[in-house]
């Protein structure tokens, strides 16, 4: 092929391409996550161990993790965080699809079917998003969410708590306690 013919090939092709992307779609994609393309680290099969003072706090591990130094955090997929308690002892497990690690703070948010299970598995929370901020000693979330203890089912549309659930403050509570207690709102 000529360089004349192959010119013409390649305007052609340019062409076509430009009107294709000029149709109008019957469907518009949604927002695509760019995250691996800014990243300034990729990590893969991550275990991240939390001290305090010299005592394990948490283990983060993910199958992925983008680090964005500007920031000082990690945007985290496949998750799982399992929390320690003042012995040392595992108190809790946290799994989700997806997270965000801020290193400066500790602060981390669960995204994606965030579900907390005790290790003696009497107590599971589920929501689609979850905040921890280590700070306040708090977790928390402005979604659904869902409390089971035992005979004990709770649910509403937000709330806070201290991370062993003493001290808690919900948005519209329905739920039944297992001695037949029926919360407001039921």
């Amino acid at each position: 092929m000529n360089l004349r013919a192959w010119c013409g090939a390649a305007v052609l092709f340019a062409v076509a391409t430009l009107a294709a992307g000029c149709a109008e779609p019957a469907a518009r994609p949604g927002t695509i996550n760019v995250a691996a393309d800014t990243a300034d680290q990729t990590l893969e099969h991550v275990r991240h161990f939390i001290t305090r003072d010299g005592v394990q706090k948490s283990l983060i591990e993910a199958d992925t993790a983008y680090y964005y130094e500007g920031s000082q955090s990690f945007e985290l997929r496949v998750v799982k965080v399992t929390f320690f308690g003042e012995n040392g002892d595992t108190s809790s497990v946290l799994t989700s699809r997806e997270a965000t690690y801020r290193a400066m703070t500790g602060a981390m948010e669960g995204r994606g079917n965030v579900v907390v299970v005790s290790t003696d598995g009497t107590r599971s929370l589920r929501s689609e998003k979850l905040d921890y901020d280590p700070g306040k000693n708090e977790i928390s979330t402005d979604q659904h969410y869902t409390y089971i203890q035992g005979g004990n089912h709770l649910e509403g549309d937000g709330f806070t708590s201290d991370p062993n659930f003493q001290r808690m403050t919900t948005a519209k509570p329905r739920g039944k306690a297992a001695e037949g207690v029926v919360l407001p709102g039921q």
